[in-house]
């Protein structure tokens, strides 16, 4: 995006909020995600939780601009189906055109504020089905971590349940990302992600609701990841979380997994776009790769 498109688009949002929707309703869509044999996805709602640190770089998502070149970038490549987001973002990209032809999913639940005391109490601040119909958006995506010694989960999966019927009935996706989680002695929320918390996790969430039918879990790459496909005959995208360590060590983990039964994509942002190397559409081209040999 350069400097005109950058004052554009803040003019726009200050003058004529009104073309977010006008621009909404022309978009042009792709059809039912139960069409396609592989997705990739792109994930752009970690800042709304106040995460803004990718790996080692503590504020590399601060930038919105820079934010929102990347994605742009992202959703250019060839083999990009869509991108997951708050509606901050989602409505950015609208305006600049980015999601023409695109899969867009709503991110929904963002109240459990990373670090914060009421991480558990994960509202939905977010989308809500009315308003990912009214946007003509695919699905909802909701965080689901399971902390058995916080009773701010209780709240957290009644919410859920309730977002996965709703969406349903509207015959949109809800898009599940399940944790069995708790808070280490410094405060910290930490998952279980060996096979069998994974495992368990994806038993909660698949029951969350008054059906599954439209329900899609989105899980890490985790050890054992035969055995955890095994748990669920639900559609399932595999996510890319922060970062870290050797990029090809990543991408074999993905390939693995890309290759078992009930595997259809990838939803993954901080890791394509922000790659150590800072070459997005290298990285995307990667993991599109991917998807096309598996």
């Amino acid at each position: 995006m350069n400097e005109q498109e950058h004052r554009a688009l803040i003019d726009t949002r200050a003058r004529f909020p009104g073309r977010i929707a006008e621009a909404a309703r022309a978009r042009r869509r792709r059809g039912p995600l139960e069409e396609r044999d592989r997705l990739l996805i792109i994930a752009a709602d970690h800042t709304a939780r106040g995460v803004v640190g990718v790996g080692s770089r503590p504020g590399a998502m601060e930038s919105r601009v820079e934010l929102l070149d990347r994605l742009c970038v992202a959703l250019a490549r060839p083999g990009v189906d869509g991108v997951l987001g708050t509606p901050d973002i989602v409505e950015d990209l609208l305006l600049l055109g980015a999601l023409e032809g695109k899969v867009v999913i709503g991110s929904m639940n963002r109240g459990g504020l990373h670090g914060s005391a009421f991480e558990f109490d994960d509202r939905f601040t977010a989308y809500d089905t009315s308003s990912i119909g009214r946007m003509g958006l695919d699905g909802g995506k909701m965080l689901c971590r399971i902390g058995m010694d916080d009773p701010a989960t209780a709240r957290t999966l009644e919410s859920c349940g309730r977002a996965v019927t709703e969406l349903a009935s509207h015959g949109l996706v809800a898009m599940v990302e399940p944790f069995w989680s708790r808070r280490a002695g410094d405060g910290a929320i930490t998952h279980d992600l060996s096979p069998e918390g994974v495992i368990r996790s994806m038993h909660v969430a698949q029951g969350l609701g008054a059906t599954s039918a439209y329900t899609w879990l989105k899980i890490p790459v985790v050890e054992g990841m035969e055995r955890v496909m095994r748990a669920t005959t639900l559609p399932t995208l595999l996510l890319g979380g922060d970062p870290g360590g050797a990029p090809e060590l990543t991408y074999a983990a993905w390939r693995e997994a890309l290759r078992l039964p009930g595997v259809r994509g990838l939803v993954v942002g901080r890791a394509l776009l922000y790659p150590s190397d800072d070459d997005v559409a290298a990285a995307v081209d990667t993991a599109a790769a991917m998807l096309e040999v598996t």
